[in-house]
């Protein structure tokens, strides 16, 4: 079932392009149809896949014999989580698009193709194979923020795509020197992974490739597209560039980069801690001082992707499943706080600015938007009930026995956390109106059944996993004990 979740998206993407233009309606049905059966595929793969400490094996056929590269599927606990994350992000996506009409069938042919290229990375077990979905994966983003975005969106675009190519090229790099040095025979994730790397060799090529696929999920101070493509973004994108693609660099950064080169993040471990922690409270600081709703959000992406980063160099088993259960817990209250700023207030109120905002009294005009936004804030703050709690908590557990220090630094990145929330909260919706203010109570539109329905998925989701975190804890953390983290366990002391 899981390598249908790449198919279904890519026939997805022809049969939007097969219809006519002027039929959105067609699209959108045939976008969330398109989605639906890639979350059942993934609901459904996840079920099959028993938990255990092996790699389950989905698809193996020679795609280019003479360089040993095959077209090589399979996935473990870490992979159907965030195979699972993406089947929900890509349907509470299309819901909040429902009203796209401008061009829908190319926005949402655009839509699906990165979908099916982030399904494709998170389930390639060939290196080659994963960076052509890595590929995949940005060349679709840069579309849907140059057309359908707005505040400066080819700037965003641009910035983004530039970026994301700088790290690619970093990786691609990498990726080729290890299969030099491995003998030029194999592009097989797990046959390199068991490969004795020479220390001098990967002390510099961890760092290279760890820098390449970390610059996607924000590491600082690489981190400076990610605001501006998140305000540059429609609703939808900004949702899939906070909730899967940013995820698709930590995810690198593990499955490639630590697997690979064990000795090199030994070596390499408190440097990029520092930046993780650096990335969190340096986030949280700046997000604190926003005037821009949506930048907000942004600066707040950064900092929260900072504890995947930090859980991810904690190199033990509470900081590491920590770090990818953050991954999916970020993915769904991100997702949901971009959802509630594009969709829910900037689409109706056509600003973003909270000095304009606290004077329209949008707790009334708009209810739903108000308590969809205070439950997505306390489920970001760290609120025990919600899966932020969890995942944070593991990731600070890590860290205080890795590093006690950056621990600390972590604390206080989530009080500010605290603070920038609850700010941007009161400003934007339950601010006392002043004296001749605007009431927009009967100029509104209402909160559309898509968008409730996006919404509530979301939301349930964060308090599932928050109130029952074994659901994904009991896939993720038998996979650190597969022979494919033997090298980790050995080189770097998981």
């Amino acid at each position: 079932m899981l390598p249908w979740t790449i198919y279904s998206s890519f026939v997805g993407v022809v049969m939007l392009m097969l219809l006519p233009r002027e039929q959105a309606r067609a699209a959108r049905v045939v976008a969330l149809f398109t989605a639906l059966i890639g979350l059942v595929c993934a609901l459904a793969g996840a079920l099959q896949v028993q938990a255990g400490s092996s790699v389950a094996e989905l698809c193996r056929l020679e795609w280019i014999p003479s360089l040993g590269i095959d077209y090589h599927l399979a996935a473990d606990g870490i992979s159907l989580t965030l195979v699972v994350l993406t089947g929900i992000a890509a349907v509470a996506g299309i819901l909040f698009s429902w009203n796209i009409e401008h061009r829908a069938k190319e926005f949402f042919a655009f839509y699906l193709a990165l979908i099916g290229g982030v399904y494709g990375v998170f389930l390639s077990f060939d290196l080659f194979l994963l960076f052509v979905f890595y590929e995949l994966a940005i060349i679709p983003k840069y579309f849907l923020i140059a057309i359908w975005g707005s505040t400066r969106k080819e700037y965003g675009a641009m910035k983004l795509a530039l970026y994301s190519f700088v790290g690619s090229a970093m990786v691609l790099i990498g990726l080729i020197a290890a299969y030099v040095v491995a003998g030029a025979k194999t592009m097989n994730l797990v046959e390199l992974a068991s490969y004795p790397f020479p220390a001098s060799f990967q002390y510099w090529a961890f760092p290279l490739v760890f820098v390449g696929f970390a610059i996607l999920a924000g590491l600082w101070p690489f981190h400076t597209w990610a605001p501006t493509g998140h305000v540059a973004a429609p609703t939808a994108a900004s949702m899939l560039l906070a909730g899967v693609v940013m995820k698709l660099g930590a995810y690198g950064a593990l499955r490639v980069a630590m697997t690979l080169f064990p000795l090199g993040l030994k070596a390499w471990q408190i440097p990029f801690g520092f930046l993780a922690v650096t990335g969190i409270v340096y986030g949280a600081m700046v997000a604190l001082v926003q005037s821009d709703f949506k930048f907000v959000i942004g600066y707040s992406s950064v900092s929260h992707m900072g504890f995947v980063l930090l859980g991810l160099m904690t190199i033990n088993e509470v900081g590491l499943s920590g770090a990818v259960l953050q991954m999916f817990s970020h993915g769904v209250i991100a997702g949901l706080l971009f959802g509630v700023v594009g969709r829910m207030v900037y689409d109706r109120t056509h600003t973003r600015e909270l000095a304009a905002l606290q004077r329209m009294n949008l707790s009334q005009a708009i209810p739903y938007a108000a308590v969809t936004f205070l439950v997505a804030s306390v489920a970001s703050m760290g609120l025990p009930g919600f899966s932020g709690f969890v995942a944070e908590l593991q990731v600070l557990i890590g860290a205080w026995h890795a590093f006690p220090t950056f621990g600390i630094l972590a604390g206080v990145g989530i009080l500010v956390g605290v603070a920038y929330m609850l700010r941007t909260l009161q400003k934007s919706f339950f601010a006392d109106r002043a004296p001749g203010g605007q009431q927009h109570g009967h100029s509104l539109e209402s909160i559309s059944v898509a968008e409730r329905v996006g919404a509530a998925l979301l939301m349930g989701t964060s308090l599932v996993i928050g109130l029952y975190p074994r659901l994904l804890l009991d896939l993720i953390v038998p996979s650190f004990h597969s022979p494919l983290f033997d090298g980790l366990r050995k080189g770097a002391g998981l």
